[in-house]
């Protein structure tokens, strides 16, 4: 918690701190919208996890998909196919409860939807993806179609 008071608004934050997020928008209490005020507003419905994080590798023998969920049950996240190769995996972080008296110094947590879509490959054996989660890492994977070496015949040449 900070020790120097903001001059911008009710919150508190140090203007030393570098690793603090707080931006001081001059125009936030004028009627007519700011730049940033389009933008907060916008980002405040989808800021939950816009940088959900996501490693997709291949193996010899699947394609896995990691993606950092922390906080969420189960329950909360999403994970499904479209018809045409598209995983979707999504899902919403509710916001805390505000009790009436309680004072806020920071609010760093994201909360809200999230969803991010991938293209899987032609090798991707759709009927089988398994996906499972533990400790706020959510994993996703699909099995790859095993590919057929071609049989090579030896053709005997003829003098």
């Amino acid at each position: 918690m900070s020790l120097t008071p903001s001059f911008f608004g009710n919150h508190r934050s140090s203007i030393f701190d570098p690793f603090s997020l707080d931006v001081w928008d001059p125009f936030k209490d004028f009627p007519f919208s700011s730049p940033s005020s389009s933008l907060s507003t916008r980002s405040s419905e989808t800021s939950a996890f816009v940088n959900t994080r996501i490693n997709w590798k291949e193996t010899s023998k699947s394609h896995v998909f990691k993606a950092d969920v922390p906080g969420l049950k189960k329950e909360e996240v999403k994970v499904e196919v479209e018809d045409d190769r598209v995983l979707q995996i999504s899902g919403e972080r509710n916001v805390e409860k505000e009790e009436k008296n309680d004072t806020w110094h920071r609010v760093e947590r994201n909360s809200g939807k999230f969803m991010r879509r991938f293209r899987l490959p032609k090798n991707a054996k759709m009927d089988q993806i398994k996906a499972s989660m533990e400790n706020g890492v959510l994993t996703v994977t699909i099995p790859k179609l095993e590919v057929k070496k071609p049989d090579v015949k030896s053709i005997e040449i003829s003098s």
